[in-house]
């Protein structure tokens, strides 16, 4: 196995790339005139580190994520573990600070709540009290905020439905989103009342299962 201290630098070519790039006296690339540099299968975890190098400069992933690329690649579980120990020692891999974003942004951009949230970190394999600290920074307070604010958006696209019909779209947006039933109720109901709709009509509907 490739010493850690062998490992190219971010950016850097293989061995193998070196030598085909390098000229003979005469001009041509190492190797027999005429014929094509060999290519050798590299060392797994030179070619695990530069397969994670490559899918970071995407996009931050989880230690998850980043292995199951690599296994479906082929790389031996040996590599795997070594290539991400590694990253996660310098601090190319960090979940902590993943799901601290992953948080911020789906929650500002898409609207989502903290039960969603969670979710969706669990499935991108962030462990559990990583995930229950990420969204506790998501306070109740905020949440209900942003539920507000995306129901008063999506109100005037419900106007002229009938009553029920709109309590169930608004509710049921909200509920997608990740948030708990007594949230969405309360807040669609307090919107809707805004609006001038009768309350102790809404009552009934907001009695059932919705």
């Amino acid at each position: 196995m490739t010493r850690r201290s062998e490992w190219p630098e971010p950016g850097a070519r293989g061995d193998g790339a070196a030598a085909a790039s390098r000229a003979a006296p005469d001009g041509v690339p190492a190797g027999a005139a005429g014929e094509r540099p060999s290519r050798t299968p590299r060392d797994p975890v030179e070619r695990a580190r530069a397969l994670c190098l490559r899918l970071l400069t995407g996009a931050p992933r989880t230690r998850q994520q980043l292995a199951e690329a690599l296994r479906a690649r082929d790389v031996p579980e040996e590599a795997v573990a070594a290539v991400l120990d590694r990253f996660e020692e310098v601090g190319l891999i960090d979940d902590a600070a993943f799901a601290e974003a992953w948080v911020e942004s789906r929650h500002h951009g898409r609207g989502l709540a903290r039960g969603a949230l969670a979710r969706e970190l669990r499935t991108r394999g962030v462990a559990p009290g990583v995930v229950a600290e990420a969204v506790g920074r998501l306070d109740s307070e905020r949440e209900e905020k942003t539920a507000r604010s995306l129901v008063d958006r999506k109100l005037r696209a419900t106007r002229g439905l009938d009553r029920e019909k709109r309590l169930r779209r608004l509710v049921g947006m909200l509920a997608r989103k990740g948030y708990p039933q007594g949230l969405c109720l309360r807040v669609v109901r307090q919107a809707l009342e805004e609006e001038g709709e009768d309350p102790e009509v809404m009552d009934g509907y907001l009695s059932e299962d919705v």
